[in-house]
């Protein structure tokens, strides 16, 4: 059994993606790479789980039916509903789904998630990954400077 080590330098972007479908996982991977991100990937729920446990993922791309057939299967997702917001606010969550409508905010909300994306606009992955992450460092701004000038 051999096990493939890949260290973290501090300047690296993580992000992980959950993505079962190949053509979006291939999409996902370059985008995030023309980004500047490292990319992890994970084949099934319990290596997501470890490699999200392992390392602070600044970008977290999940697909709604990942390793399921309904989304109520989806194991990774629902830990990641339920984590304390201690845990998960290091990473921008953006979740994939054909019922999902881009962007849509309440559609978000009501999954835990920063960003929702149709698939059907995967080519905009970059433009939205963009926005959602700098939708979140405006609304952490504050809470960062609180909690730098705390420390």
């Amino acid at each position: 059994m051999s096990v493939e080590f890949e260290f973290l330098r501090p300047e690296d972007r993580p992000a992980l993606i959950g993505l079962s479908t190949p053509e979006l996982q291939d999409t996902a991977r370059s985008a995030l790479t023309q980004l500047g991100y490292k990319v992890h990937t994970a084949v099934n729920h319990g290596e997501f789980l470890h490699k999200f446990a392992q390392v602070p993922y600044q970008v977290v791309i999940l697909e709604e039916l990942f390793a399921a057939t309904k989304p109520e299967e989806n194991e990774s997702l629902m830990v990641l509903q339920r984590l304390p917001m201690s845990q998960r606010r290091h990473a921008v969550v953006v979740l994939f789904g054909c019922g999902l409508a881009t962007f849509n905010p309440i559609q978000a909300c009501q999954y835990s998630v920063h960003a929702v994306v149709n698939p059907a606009e995967m080519f905009l992955l970059m433009q939205l990954v963009q926005k959602a992450v700098a939708d979140n460092d405006m609304f952490y701004h504050a809470f960062r400077e609180a909690q730098a000038s705390a420390a």
